[in-house]
Parts: structure tokens; sequence; C-alpha cells
């Protein structure tokens, strides 16, 4: 069954016939698409154009037979730049992880700007047995403050990092739920859910929203995706825990 169509389906209030009707297919194709089966490619060009989701959203690229091999098989998908990814794959990538979720980033404002059920979406998760682990930027830090400066943002990085913060008070006492503070320089912001990763590197000077976005799905041990999920294991492992008395952590949030 596809899970993701129906989800877009019902998010959008679009009928199984309108959808039908939009890709000029039998209502009887659409059932069997929601059923599993992968439409034709014109087909689902036009069913995701009709939804205003990603084509790979909806239908990831298949997996590679055995005996291909290339990191680059991983990738299902990619983004010119991270505000073009459909919010609705962020909500159903959080809603859908069973195991855990990892994210790594400095301030992460958008997360909760796109979804402000972000943190109780989190400790739901968590509560199902996900072990949810957050790792920002140390608003005190000097990464924050070299950041700040190549972005010409200066201190306003350190303060967007401590109202974000604000949001995800309440996961400190979820079991299974940690806010850590890291002072790494990052090449990429990632977001981890089971085996999907999305990485979104940094461009010097530049915002991570304006930067690209790659989707991975996890095949091996030796591809991209371990190489990443390591990365976040390093710096994980040399952050401190939040402890939000001592970081003088707002507390009326972002306007």
């Amino acid at each position: 069954m596809n899970e993701r169509l129906h989800h877009v389906l019902a998010q959008r209030g679009v009928s199984l016939e309108s959808l039908a009707e939009a890709c000029a297919v039998d209502p009887k194709t659409v059932s069997r698409w929601l059923g599993g089966r992968v439409p034709h490619p014109r087909h689902r060009f036009r069913a995701a154009q009709h939804l205003r989701v990603e084509e790979t959203f909806l239908w990831p690229t298949p997996q590679p037979q055995p005996g291909q091999r290339g990191v680059g098989t991983e990738i299902i998908g990619t983004y010119q730049n991270r505000a073009s990814v459909p919010r609705e794959m962020w909500l159903t990538l959080l809603q859908e992880a069973q195991d855990q979720i990892d994210v790594l980033v400095f301030s992460g404002t958008f997360f909760v700007q796109s979804n402000p059920q972000v943190a109780k979406m989190l400790a739901e998760r968590a509560d199902n047995g996900v072990r949810v682990r957050l790792c920002f930027g140390h608003p005190d830090g000097q990464a924050v403050a070299i950041r700040g400066r190549e972005e010409g943002i200066g201190e306003t990085l350190a303060a967007k990092i401590r109202a974000s913060l604000t949001y995800y008070r309440p996961l400190l006492t979820v079991p299974g739920c940690e806010v850590r503070l890291h002072d790494t320089t990052l090449y990429s912001s990632l977001f981890r859910y089971d085996e999907n990763l999305l990485i979104n590197p940094h461009v010097w000077g530049q915002p991570a929203s304006a930067n690209p976005l790659l989707h991975l799905k996890r095949l091996n041990a030796t591809g991209w995706f371990d190489n990443y999920a390591q990365s976040f294991e390093a710096v994980w492992a040399r952050a401190c825990p939040w402890t939000p008395d001592r970081e003088g952590t707002a507390t009326h949030g972002q306007d």
C-alpha cells in the first residue's frame, strides 16, 4: 500500500476520482496505485503535479537489482534548495519513523516554523519507542560565532538558536529524547529518519535554506548514508547535554 499517496490525497482533500481525471485514467487504476502499483512515468508526473508534491516523494526510485553497485544509487531525490522540499515529506518521514530520528543543525528554526507541533510529534514518536536525538549549535560556541560572521548576520545566529531551543524544552523530560549542543564546524545539516537521510550541504556565506538538499535511502554499510551517519555520531559524542537554565535560553520563543 502506498501510504504516502493516501496521506497526500487526504491532506489535499483530493478524491480518487479527481486524481484519476487529472491523470486521464480510470479510477480503478488509481486504486491500484494506492495499493502499491507504480504508475507509468507520464502518470507519475501528472499525479505529482496535480497534488503539488515531488514525484520521488510519492514513488521513490526502486532499489537496485543484485549486482548493481555505486553509492550514487542511494540518492532518491534532490532539491534545488531546502525551502523547495515539500512540507508533507518532512511530516511523513517523521510520522513514519519507527527506530530513530537524528537531527544535526545550527539553529533549525525552520523545523518549528514549518511545523509548530514538531516537539509534540517527536514526543509521540519517542513514546512509541523511537530514539530521538537533536543536536543544535552551542549559542556561545566559537563555531556559531564564525558561522554568524560568514553569513553576515553576526550574533543573530546565536539568538536564533536560543529561540529555537525554547520549543524543545518539553522534550527534556521525555524518555527516549535527548537534546545536545555542539561546537563543531558543520559542513551539512543532517536529518535522519530510520533509513532515510536528508542532507543539506552548507555553502560559505549562504543560509542553509538557500542550499541544495539530497535525499538518501540506505542500501548498505559502504555508501554515502553511513558516512554521513557516522559523522553525526562523531559530533553527537562530543556534544554536551542542553541545560536551559545555564544557556540563558529565551523564554518566549521566536517571533
